[in-house]
């Protein structure tokens, strides 16, 4: 005699009103948290009286373009080019991703799938980093680069976001995730550690890594490496920013579109990876 069992899945019914609420709830959140991104958007194309209208009005009545004429005048007439500032961003910036990402991943593999005397010890060395915050080891990584002898180079900001405990941190908790069996049937199977690592583990943690991408970004994004860079030639693009924006009332219509372009940049980027790693998370599951 056999007996067949069958499981029915619970449904949750929720009516028309329950979700138009759920939805109107969410989209008045929603609205308030994109007015600083509308505010911004629209004080970078007002006129000075518009800037200085009190009280400030949220949408921009009379639109001009003369703030980005006014900055284009400004960073032309700079001794260092403009092209310097960007590409000095872009290479602090994806040569510390890169860098980061290949050095947490490979620091988190065999604290997720090995066992070695003092790992428990070492990852609550990591969690414990997660405490302090930049201003705390701003002193000990100066202190670092100097006996390093990498003040004022590019090195000087790139190392230090090696360091980034968090990224350690994600991507551990993400690695454990991966059944064991999975890497005790490709070693069988005859791979190596490294073939392992790079053709298993790599792309089954594809969101932590994202992930982390996208918070590097934002953080090397928006370094002017003050402390470490002294050159003029060596600084980021957030420098030359912070130098307009510091050049009075009269640049105030070029301040408002410098911090437009800043934040335009890793508002893009989040928006294009953020899609990808929704996509990747609900796609990237375990199947037998």
């Amino acid at each position: 005699m056999t007996f067949s069992f069958r499981i029915r899945k619970k449904r949750v019914n929720r009516s028309f009103w329950g979700s138009f609420s759920l939805f109107l709830l969410l989209a008045v959140f929603g609205a308030f948290m994109i007015l600083p991104l509308i505010y911004a958007i629209n004080n970078a194309f007002k006129p000075l009286d518009e800037i200085f209208m009190f009280p400030p009005t949220l949408f921009v009545r009379n639109p001009t373009m003369n703030n980005f004429v006014d900055l284009m005048g400004l960073l032309g007439n700079s001794w260092v080019p403009f092209s310097r500032y960007i590409f000095n961003t872009v290479f602090i910036t994806g040569m510390g991703i890169i860098g980061h990402v290949l050095l947490a991943s490979a620091a988190a593999y065999p604290l997720a799938k090995h066992k070695f005397p003092g790992k428990n010890m070492m990852f609550g060395v990591v969690v414990l980093s997660l405490m302090f915050t930049p201003a705390v080891t701003a002193i000990p990584t100066y202190m670092i680069m100097s006996w390093l002898g990498l003040i004022d180079t590019y090195w000087a900001v790139i190392i230090p976001a090696f360091a980034y405990s968090l990224g350690l941190y994600l991507m551990k908790q993400f690695m454990e995730q991966i059944p064991d069996v999975l890497l005790e049937a490709a070693k069988i199977d005859g791979a190596s550690e490294y073939r392992i690592f790079w053709t298993i583990v790599m792309p089954n943690v594809k969101p932590a890594w994202l992930t982390l991408i996208i918070l590097l970004f934002q953080m090397l994004w928006g370094s002017d490496g003050n402390g470490f860079i002294y050159s003029e030639q060596l600084k980021s693009l957030h420098f030359a920013a912070n130098q307009i924006v510091q050049g009075g009332i009269a640049r105030a219509g070029a301040a408002a579109a410098v911090a437009l372009i800043l934040m335009s940049v890793p508002i893009t980027l989040f928006v294009f990876s953020q899609s990808r790693i929704i996509e990747t998370m609900a796609t990237s599951g375990m199947k037998d």
